[in-house]
């Protein structure tokens, strides 16, 4: 072990150097981090609290790694260190000011500020920020519900915008923030309190030839009874007052009952069309208001487009290759599998689009083990082992799997795991998995899942089984991984991707039923 005194690095960049330095040749298990009472716990647990590891604090930088011999620790030392400076590089192109006031003083016309530090300190960086009159966008998680709900009173009364806690995407006047994607400049505002289903939505308007406005998170909270939808309705009443946005689009699981009253009588009173995706939600309700109902993200996105277009808006629930040929494809995966062979795992890096297609599938399916499930009943206890006797989704951007590593968008590399582990089940006939990319996700996500894929084929093939991987890729073409290069990765490995989650998801209920 190596510490290092009063040295900084920021989290998330050692957290990739440690996934790097477990793949080199003569590591057995390292953890490259600051000494967090998180990380010093996750060191313990992992065997890694060598000598002096007691003295370690939070303003110590620690290499900690269980190798074959002292030349490959020192080989370890190196390779960090220069990982490191290769960092250090990048960042010294522009200036980065320490505190708020020090930007303040380099930009004064500061309007918007991303939050990212540890939850503990969030409220009160976002609390600065508002007092200088910035809107916010909080991508920190654990702030508490009533800092929260602090926090965004106090936005609404200085009509400002606090978007989060646990924001992961937003695009305002065309400018990308966290996990977002490349889109073209258009006339649809999307209101989202959701991350992926954002981006699930604003890719697929891409695809389609419409543009976004403006993109505003919410936070997943904010539709709680506890928040009141504050944020939802300053954000709705935004695009109302918003000169490009001409179709409003909103996104979320479904709100509280008195909540969602609110903004449909606030919704229903702009000219401006507007869509709803409260993904399980009550249609009669969003009927009753004068609004569109979209029965999925994608569906959403059609409507919002057809509606730019100015054309006559209709349900799109089909596949884009046509009912008779999706029926064939799934009769020929169905043709090649083995006895027993008859349930389904789903392996997101999407939260939201994970819970999208359990809801597309649970009248079919009626139960769905989960570590987010639609029903109490249907939790996992550990979702680290499947119920090898159910149908099972799992969400890996929950908080189970990221205490101490990336989100998975960042670092794909236990899903992907986890998709060569369900292979060995012989009950499994379909493994779901997403493919996120765009700013913020991993540089190349469908390397690891389509090597994954691969391995996850042929030891179903070695057993006298076949399974059938199929997946789907949000994003876009201009996006740095490319969405046409993303989708080629996994076509190759062997996996059938569909255009978009719905269409996922009804494939797999195609497969399903030809099963039973």
């Amino acid at each position: 072990m190596e510490i290092r005194k009063n040295a900084y690095y920021d989290s998330v960049t050692l957290m990739i150097i440690s996934k790097d330095v477990k793949a080199f040749d003569g590591v057995n298990e390292a953890l490259v981090g600051m000494g967090t009472d998180l990380n010093r716990e996750i060191a313990e647990n992992l065997g890694l609290n060598a000598e002096g590891f007691e003295a370690v604090t939070a303003n110590d930088f620690f290499i900690a790694a269980d190798c074959d011999s002292e030349e490959v620790f020192q080989k370890v030392i190196e390779n960090v260190d220069e990982m490191l400076n290769k960092k250090a590089e990048k960042s010294k192109a522009e200036y980065v000011p320490p505190t708020l006031e020090g930007a303040l003083k380099v930009e004064k016309d500061l309007n918007m500020a991303v939050i990212s530090v540890p939850g503990r300190y969030a409220a009160d960086v976002a609390r600065d920020c508002l007092e200088h009159d910035i809107n916010v966008m909080l991508f920190s998680d654990n702030v508490t519900i009533e800092e929260e709900k602090e926090l965004k009173e106090y936005a609404v009364s200085k009509e400002l915008l606090v978007m989060g806690p646990d924001c992961g995407t937003a695009i305002i006047n065309n400018v990308p923030l966290a996990f977002a994607n490349v889109v073209k400049s258009g006339n649809i505002g999307l209101v989202c309190a959701s991350g992926t289903g954002a981006q699930e939505v604003s890719s697929i308007i891409d695809q389609l030839g419409g543009g976004i406005s403006q993109l505003l998170g919410t936070g997943g909270r904010d539709l709680r009874s506890e928040i009141g939808g504050l944020m939802m309705k300053q954000c709705l009443n935004a695009l109302i007052e918003d000169a490009k946005t001409e179709i409003i689009v909103l996104v979320s699981k479904p709100p509280a009952a008195e909540i969602e009253k609110q903004i449909f009588e606030i919704a229903s009173k702009t000219e401006k069309p507007v869509v709803v995706c409260f993904i399980g939600g009550n249609v009669e309700e969003i009927k009753k208001s004068g609004l569109y109902v979209a029965v999925s993200l994608e569906d959403a996105a059609h409507k919002a487009v057809q509606l730019a277009k100015e054309e006559t808006v209709t349900d799109f629930t089909t596949f884009a290759m046509g009912q008779e040929k999706a029926e064939e494809l799934a009769a020929e995966e169905v043709s090649k599998m083995a006895e027993g062979q008859k349930y389904v795992r789903g392996l997101y890096t999407g939260g939201t689009i994970c819970d999208e297609a359990m809801k597309l599938l649970i009248d079919d399916l009626g139960s769905i083990r989960s570590n987010i499930p639609l029903k109490p009943e249907d939790r996992l206890e550990d979702a680290r082992n499947s119920a090898s006797v159910e149908h099972t989704f799992l969400d890996f951007g929950d908080d189970e799997f990221t205490v101490g590593r990336p989100h998975p968008m960042i670092d794909p590399s236990l899903r992907a795991e986890r998709v060569a582990e369900e292979a060995k089940d012989p009950q499994t006939a379909v493994i779901l998995v997403d493919c996120v990319i765009g700013y913020g996700s991993h540089e190349d996500p469908a390397k690891e899942l389509s090597d994954a894929v691969r391995k996850a084929k042929e030891t179903a093939a070695k057993e006298g089984r076949y399974l059938s991987v199929v997946a789907t890729v949000c994003g876009t073409e201009g996006d740095p991984q490319s969405r046409t290069a993303t989708s080629l990765q996994l076509a190759n490995a062997g996996a059938i991707v569909l255009p978009s989650n719905a269409q996922a998801t009804r494939f797999v209920q195609t497969i399903l039923k030809k099963l039973q």
